[in-house]
């Protein structure tokens, strides 16, 4: 190349040089067709390798996706199957809480019911106690009151009075 700029610059044009030797097209020749002859073969063996190295590696990719996609239906069914056992627990939980919460509610108006009761109970039995202490007094004040006021009031009429009227009620009067 650097011969034909140096003819065009010496000669004042551009001119092409025919000199076969010069221009190094045989020796381009010869190298292809050695590189076409011996290379060919080698190069396609090459290419082959690689094509084979390339359809292998292709076969794994396609042969872990579809271990892939078989795991992960066989993950989505398990994940169904522990969902839907999730479901059945909760469900399960709620009667076993709303069965506690009956029970639970019963168990607490019964023991309304009995506290109920058991005050009752011990209000009555105040009642009665303060009935009787009441009545006790009132006794103990009768009683003191007739002891002060029957010896003033109990003459000899009056006492014989009592005594016919205690006879008659016991029938011993005919």
């Amino acid at each position: 190349m650097e011969t034909v700029w140096l003819l065009a610059s010496e000669e004042g044009g551009f001119g092409l040089n025919f000199d076969i030797l010069e221009t190094n097209l045989i020796n381009l020749v010869i190298i292809i067709g050695v590189l076409v002859y011996f290379g060919s073969s080698f190069l396609g063996n090459i290419l082959s390798e690689r094509r084979s190295a390339i359809e292998a590696a292709i076969q794994g990719a396609e042969d872990r996706q579809k271990k892939a996609a078989a795991a992960l239906v066989a993950q989505q069914k398990n994940l169904k199957e522990a969902q839907s056992q999730a479901e059945q627990i909760k469900a399960g939980a709620e009667e076993n809480a709303q069965k506690a919460r009956v029970a639970l509610l019963a168990q607490a108006e019964k023991d309304v019911e009995r506290m109920k009761a058991s005050a009752q109970q011990d209000l009555v039995s105040q009642q009665d106690r303060v009935l009787r202490e009441l009545k006790q007094r009132v006794t103990a004040l009768a009683l003191a009151k007739v002891e002060t006021d029957l010896p003033g009031a109990l003459t000899d009429s009056v006492q014989t009075k009592l005594v016919d009227q205690s006879i008659a009620l016991l029938g011993g009067e005919s």
